[in-house]
């Protein structure tokens, strides 16, 4: 079975582990880096812009950026437990209508996918094998702001996701798998695709940038 497959993510993101996760989200808020990055994109936002977020977990994103002024979102999860959470936070926050939920892998229905002003995927590429097609088509989707949130390719970091990660899964025969992609050939592919880079910062072995399609400001 792949890796990214459907199912596969649907076993590794399952209703138990999911509702653990948004138990957490509601005691503590997002992860550092998510709102690092939700600060960065809501300093460039402009009137009415819209949201993909692929792969948007809980929708930690959406949550913060929704209410900040995106006129309306696009979540692309290929975990059921995650899109019904993520739905039920924007639920009882009011705002539900504003996202419309796709449950699959974005790069089987990539073709199907509007475009966006802003295009995000927050701890996704490390999830997926097929980096260079996961990028390519995300990045054709972005109209003016791509955001990512990746992991660092410091030695310590590719030991804990070959040790900790890669391994417990070989072990449990758990078809999912962590990937430390290049760094270089991720921002090789953005800046193709006529981006430049806005903002870069690294904490807690993650790597937040964000790239705009034209100098803003």
């Amino acid at each position: 079975m792949d890796c990214c497959s459907k199912d596969v993510i649907e076993a590794r993101f399952d209703d138990e582990y999911v509702q653990k996760k948004l138990s957490r989200y509601r005691k503590k808020g997002p992860k550092k880096t998510t709102s690092v990055l939700a600060q960065v994109i809501a300093e460039q936002m402009g009137e009415g812009m819209t949201l993909l977020d692929i792969g948007g977990g809980l929708g930690d994103l959406q949550h913060i950026l929704l209410p900040m002024g995106v006129a309306n979102a696009i979540n692309c999860e290929a975990s059921d437990a995650f899109v019904n959470a993520c739905d039920q936070e924007a639920r009882s926050h009011g705002y539900a209508d504003l996202i419309t939920h796709v449950q699959a892998d974005f790069v089987e229905v990539a073709d199907e996918i509007s475009e966006a002003d802003i295009v995000t995927l927050d701890r996704v590429i490390c999830c997926y094998p097929d980096m260079p097609e996961l990028v390519s088509s995300s990045l054709q989707k972005a109209r003016r702001l791509y955001g990512i949130v990746i992991p660092s390719e410091k030695w310590w970091v590719k030991l804990a996701t070959s040790m900790y990660y890669n391994l417990r899964f070989i072990l449990q025969r758990n078809p999912f798998r962590v990937f430390v992609h290049s760094t270089e050939a991720i921002e090789n592919l953005i800046h193709a695709a006529g981006f430049q880079r806005l903002f870069y910062k690294e904490a807690s072995g993650w790597q937040i940038f964000v790239f705009s399609r034209q100098a803003i400001g």
